[in-house]
């Protein structure tokens, strides 16, 4: 009999323990153990039901395009839970000067495909009107390294378009800004457009042209949630993992390796296990792994994270008729306001929220999150009030407020992660039987999370030839 050690009950270690258990109902001679250092499992993955409104603590929904999350919610009987964006209704704004301005249509991730929206748009100025108009006849470029998204995206489009754009954009997703994300870890098709068509513009429109020609179903969604939200998944999961198996409140004080497995020691318990899955952010993984290898743990504590803020709000009829529609708005550092993005959930999925309520989501991340972390929920809210009144003339006291913070939680891929993933790998075989899994990695969204947990566990049921 093997036994394997889960370390961290995320979505990661949730998908990883999934798939062993898979194997084991199936006859592999196996046991698992999950060891989570919090209350509760699920990581940032958390839904509150409050007055009717589906309120998420963390991500609300996926991308569809990748399929690893629906695949999962399908196996695990959650087919007909799924639903999709209201994709029909899709606008999003970009906060300029002040005032609300509509991202024109054929922008595709801040490359422009069309020209007269883009043209008639005054999210730009003249000046970043006719680089755009230039880039389309860029040469084929091969990059020799990598550089940050801010680079690349200023070469093609200029300045104005990382503030205006890439850095809302990306804050949005990884709490960071462009300057200081990797193209290659972060936008890789990026990388890969400029090297064979040199113009973005040009890329992205031949990619469009193709998926047209080849496809033989209608477009997917760009989001997909489940009903009840997200924190179905987690209770889905929770459903078909023996509850012996899950060890909660349990932070793991020591980590060693032995002759042949590891040795985890959790309070006054330690325990031996053949292998090990460390699905915990890579910060905590570089402490336990330091006894094992200096190296290793120097390369995973580089692996910077930011910390982000949630503050939902629910409001009445009046306030839902009075929004502007469409999904939100994203909001540049230059603005200088404490959100970089609200949500108008009620109008981005159907079964949010009542017909006669608003549930918006704000976003606080990054540095602005480290700068009023002390502040009491409180006095959040009443900051994310003054800038909701400063952008939409929202002045209305909201019906009910949640406040969730995440410390440390959104992975940064700097320039270079990549050359640092394969530093990781190549010092990571060396230990026996050892897999790590994780939004630190190769993706940090909740279909990432699924694949590197499930990955995770394969990797470690080959090495034990289980598999």
């Amino acid at each position: 009999m093997k036994r394997i050690a889960i370390i961290g009950g995320g979505i990661s270690g949730l998908a990883a323990a999934f798939a062993l258990d898979e194997r084991r109902r199936a006859g592999a001679p196996l046991e698992y153990v999950v060891y989570e250092s919090s209350p509760r499992v699920g990581g940032v993955v958390r839904t509150e039901q409050v007055e009717g409104c589906v309120m998420e603590a963390g991500p609300d929904s996926f991308l569809a395009e990748k399929s690893w999350a629906a695949d999962l919610c399908r196996t695990l009987g959650l087919g007909d839970q799924l639903i999709s964006s209201n994709d029909r209704d899709r606008k999003t704004y970009i906060l300029v000067r002040g005032r609300l301005v509509l991202i024109p249509d054929g922008l595709m991730f801040m490359v422009p495909t069309k020209l007269l929206p883009t043209v008639l748009s005054p999210l730009f100025s003249v000046k970043t009107k006719l680089r755009m108009a230039r880039e389309w006849f860029r040469p084929p470029r091969a990059a020799d390294r990598d550089e940050s998204v801010a680079s690349l995206v200023e070469r093609h489009y200029g300045r104005e378009l990382v503030d205006r754009l890439a850095d809302p954009l990306l804050s949005g997703i990884y709490g960071g800004e462009a300057s200081s994300l990797s193209v290659r870890a972060v936008l890789p098709r990026f990388a890969e457009m400029e090297r064979t068509h040199g113009s973005l513009g040009r890329a992205m429109l031949a990619a469009r042209k193709q998926m047209s020609e080849t496809a033989s179903q209608p477009a997917r969604p760009l989001f997909a949630s489940l009903k009840d939200g997200m924190q179905q998944l987690v209770d889905a999961l929770l459903s078909r993992l023996p509850r012996s198996r899950l060890l909660i409140n349990m932070p793991i004080d020591q980590l060693r390796a032995e002759a042949h497995g590891w040795r985890v020691s959790a309070g006054a318990k330690a325990d031996s296990f053949d292998g090990v899955i460390l699905a915990t952010p890579t910060h905590s993984a570089a402490k336990l792994l330091s006894p094992c290898s200096a190296e290793l743990a120097n390369e995973l504590g580089g692996i910077a994270y930011s910390s982000s803020i949630t503050v939902g709000l629910g409001y009445g009829r009046e306030v839902r008729q009075s929004l502007p529609p469409g999904f939100g708005f994203l909001v540049p550092a230059s603005e200088g306001r404490h959100m970089l993005a609200a949500t108008f959930v009620h109008n981005k999925f159907p079964r949010r929220a009542p017909e006669d309520r608003a549930l918006l989501r704000c976003f606080i991340g990054g540095a602005h999150a480290d700068q009023v972390w002390q502040l009491s929920d409180g006095e959040l809210v009443g900051l994310v009030r003054e800038d909701l009144e400063a952008i939409l003339r929202l002045r209305a006291e909201p019906v009910f407020a949640r406040v969730y913070k995440w410390k440390a939680a959104m992975a940064q891929y700097g320039v270079g992660h990549l050359d640092r993933l394969e530093r990781i790998e190549r010092l990571r075989r060396p230990l026996p039987n050892l897999a790590l899994a994780g939004n630190g990695y190769r993706g940090i969204g909740v279909p990432d999370c699924i694949r590197s947990g499930s990955e995770a566990a394969m990797q470690v049921l080959t090495s034990l030839r289980l598999i």
